[in-house]
């Protein structure tokens, strides 16, 4: 039988050319912060990701796509270490944020509080409003009232949620939609003032009108946050990456198959692979 046009190609061999990495789009300007070079890591036996080296510019929004199980959540939460709640969990390789080396750090309460998480299911704490955002800033010593006070209307402000809930803040933040919810625990995050915002399918639990909410919001953040987020939804991606990087299984392990400028990533991919994911045809 004849090969259909939708079969997947064949994997890029071991090495083979990425492409460069181009000048970057306008609305940010390409300054290196986090590099990322021959990460591996294992579960257990189990290699989940596979040489993977990347760098992620400052200020601008780099989405991570690609089929499940292809390990981008995984490479998301080495980056602020998180894989070192994973029991039997080892990673090798070299990650820096500026001039931090992460894997090498002794700090890393000091490390994810730079380098903020936003899970894929809101999970605000079964606390009011304000405890949400003043519990993080009271573990991280801000002990003023009054500071507390001022950053709790700041942060809500800055994910449009203040004129939402400015009559309310004692309430359960359980009673929030799942929108605010999300929105509420991005302002718990930008609470602490992170340089690196990870966001893990942040809008899947969403509709789609408040994923349209999250969305315009991290485009918002462009040049005040680092954004790395991981998406499924390759329009989302379309619409809010400066780049992105495509991640593909290959032998079970994870791997980079590609990576640039968001345009040229979904307009003008170079690898087989990215080209028929893009379009629909693998994945």
């Amino acid at each position: 039988m004849n090969a259909e046009k939708s079969e997947v190609p064949d994997e890029p061999e071991a090495g083979a050319t990425l492409g460069p990495v181009e000048a970057g789009p306008p609305c940010c300007v390409p300054q290196p912060w986090i590099d990322v070079q021959d990460l591996a890591v294992y579960y257990g036996s189990k290699q989940v990701l596979a040489g993977v080296s990347l760098t992620i510019h400052r200020g601008c929004v780099t989405a991570l796509i690609g089929p499940s199980g292809c390990g981008k959540t995984t490479f998301l939460s080495s980056l602020n270490r998180l894989t070192d709640l994973i029991p039997g969990c080892r990673v090798a390789g070299r990650i820096t944020i500026g001039s931090l080396d992460v894997r090498a750090t002794k700090d890393v309460t000091s490390l994810r509080r730079n380098v903020g998480m936003i899970f894929q299911k809101p999970n605000p704490f079964p606390l009011s409003i304000r405890k949400n955002i003043e519990m993080p800033l009271k573990e991280h010593g801000v002990r003023s009232r009054q500071e507390r006070t001022a950053i709790v209307e700041t942060v809500l402000r800055e994910v449009g949620l203040w004129e939402e809930v400015k009559d309310r803040l004692d309430a359960s933040a359980l009673s929030l939609s799942g929108g605010q919810q999300q929105r509420l625990c991005i302002a718990r995050a930008i609470a602490l003032r992170p340089e690196v915002l990870l966001l893990d399918e942040p809008c899947s639990a969403l509709d789609p009108i408040a994923s349209r909410v999250v969305e315009e919001l991290l485009t918002s953040f462009r040049g005040r946050y680092t954004i790395v987020v991981v998406t499924h939804n390759l329009q989302q991606a379309r619409r809010i990456a400066d780049y992105a990087a495509f991640f593909w299984a290959a032998g079970g392990a994870g791997s980079l198959i590609e990576h640039g400028s968001g345009q040229r990533i979904f307009d003008a991919p170079e690898q087989p692979l990215t080209i028929a994911y893009v379009n629909g045809k693998a994945g």
